[in-house]
């Protein structure tokens, strides 16, 4: 399989098997799948979330930044929810369990990407200003930095999960190089209107 699915720290996956393990976080979880499961549950597919919090039209590699540590959460073989983790002062901790059209989309997109026959380490990107997740499958498959910020590469490529922003198609991947542009033109200012 070339696809490369970092180690999460053990801290992170201490505190999602914690919250599982605890009646009140499952039972306060705005997740109804999650309430009302029965039989185990297992944390799975650990992914770094990185957050690109600015796109800029300059030629320089836009920076990302480590948000959270996401774990799908299976029950009987499917995913029924997600675990999102976050670093405080003392590590990594967990933040809250979620459920929506991510979990599919994820889970379609790593599927795709287990089939490339390039060897890429999966990540997440967050895209804020265009409301936008994305499979970020980094092109240096034994980069140690999923715990670190990190530069987007021209030969990186993102997968837009769904639903993806209009004008962008989801599960089609893009390498970087081709998607920035189109980034940049979504979020670029509109023409000033004139007062005539």
């Amino acid at each position: 399989m070339p696809l490369h699915v970092p180690s999460a720290p053990a801290p992170a996956l201490r505190s999602v098997l914690a919250a599982l393990g605890s009646p009140t976080a499952v039972r306060q979880a705005r997740t109804s799948a999650l309430r009302s499961v029965q039989g185990p549950l297992s944390p799975e597919l650990p992914l770094p979330v990185h957050v690109l919090d600015r796109i800029t039209p300059t030629g320089t590699a836009p920076r990302t930044r480590l948000a959270a540590w996401r774990f799908l959460i299976r029950s009987e073989g499917r995913a029924i929810a997600a675990a999102d983790t976050m670093l405080t002062p003392d590590g990594w901790s967990f933040s809250h369990f979620f459920e929506g059209p991510y979990l599919a989309s994820t889970e379609l997109a790593v599927r795709q990407a287990e089939a490339s026959p390039t060897a890429y380490q999966a990540r997440l990107l967050s895209i804020p200003e265009l409301y936008m997740l994305t499979l970020w499958l980094h092109d240096n498959p034994d980069d140690d930095a999923a715990d670190a910020s990190g530069a987007l590469a021209p030969a990186d490529v993102l997968v837009p999960l769904a639903p993806a922003p209009p004008g962008i198609a989801a599960h089609r991947p893009h390498r970087v190089a081709d998607l920035l542009p189109v980034m940049t033109l979504r979020v670029a200012p509109g023409p000033l209107l004139s007062s005539a």
